[in-house]
């Protein structure tokens, strides 16, 4: 295998599999892993809590964009838990000795280059190890600037964290080399999997009816520290987790416009810059809230949700155009 490059991606997952993709020999953006990956998404998930909060996504679940791309791809991608920490290492010192390029689920937490103030109790954080030198793992992790080292405890405690997520030691590795896709049949695919997600999943929380189902929960919120501390979680899992809501949206578009470049498909070049006014949309969302936490403008829930069912609007617009785009696409 060639020597290992670093790159700094949006995001952990989609920034892994285009290291990871690149490295086996297909040149691979992380907007084309994402988009791919048909990784753009919503839910609303009151049930499943992160620091006592609803988790919100703007992604689709993790690992389903290394299992999407791996598929499309033809990667041949090992996965593998473990029992123990123990178990685990030795196997991640197995892999790394044969000449392996190693992906790892890990808690952000537990990782001690991450800032204190940027570390929080997530299980889903991917990132890639790409060799040891004594006690120290040397770490490729997508969302940091440069190559990191980590010790082995505290890699270890990362990979073996508990809760929501828990990563059970998973580690995944690439058996095969990438062959040069079908662009137009992948994106085809890719496009259809992404507009089925937003409009036609018939579960109230995900997709379109997801946006809706949280303008209606935070309509009733009344003026408080809880109602401040909810809004605040939106904003968190907006703007701060991953890439964030409008982030996710300007990645998706920047797959669109690649998208378009490599196939000659000229309609998702104007779905690209409408997808971006969108991801501007929620980060106007995103700024009044933040203003009405920090108390600079006054408590309005309903103004929020109003915004909310604007941006439900626009994606149910958008994501119809985007299907309607798809269906159209002869290839």
């Amino acid at each position: 295998m060639p020597p290992f490059v670093h790159a700094h991606a949006s995001h952990c997952e989609s920034g892994v599999m285009a290291s990871l993709s690149r490295h086996h020999g297909l040149a691979l953006s992380e907007a084309m892993a994402f988009g791919l990956g048909a990784a753009i998404f919503f839910a609303y998930l009151p049930f499943m809590r992160i620091n006592g909060l609803p988790l919100i996504a703007y992604r689709i679940q993790p690992r389903a964009i290394i299992k999407r791309l791996n598929r499309d791809l033809g990667l041949g991608m090992r996965f593998e838990k473990f029992r123990s920490p123990a178990q685990g290492t030795r196997r991640l010192d197995e892999l790394l000795d044969a000449g392996h390029l190693v992906g790892l689920q890990t808690s952000v937490y537990w990782l001690p280059y991450f800032p204190p103030d940027l570390r929080f109790h997530f299980n889903a954080h991917n990132l890639l190890v790409y060799g040891r030198e004594g006690d120290d793992y040397l770490l490729s992790d997508p969302v940091v600037e440069t190559v990191v080292r980590c010790p082995r405890a505290d890699l270890e405690k990362a990979r073996f964290a508990k809760g929501l997520l828990a990563p059970h030691g998973l580690l995944y590795y690439a058996t095969g080399t990438a062959a040069a896709p079908d662009w137009a049949k992948l994106g085809k695919r890719a496009l259809k999997r992404a507009a089925d997600t937003m409009l036609r999943t018939p579960l109230p929380f995900i997709g379109i009816r997801g946006i809706g189902m949280l303008a209606r929960r935070v309509e009733r919120l009344a003026e408080g520290d809880a109602a401040r501390m909810y809004i605040g979680n939106i904003v968190r899992m907006q703007e701060e987790i991953g890439t964030g809501g409008a982030g996710f949206r300007f990645l998706y578009a920047s797959f669109l416009q690649e998208l378009a470049a490599l196939t000659g498909y000229r309609p998702l070049e104007a779905l690209a810059a409408r997808l971006v006014e969108i991801g501007d949309r929620w980060r106007e969302f995103a700024l009044a809230a933040a203003r009405m936490i920090r108390r600079r403008d006054p408590f309005d829930a309903p103004a929020l949700a109003a915004r909310l069912r604007g941006l439900a609007a626009d994606e149910k617009k958008f994501f119809g155009e985007l299907d309607a785009a798809q269906r159209a696409w002869a290839c």
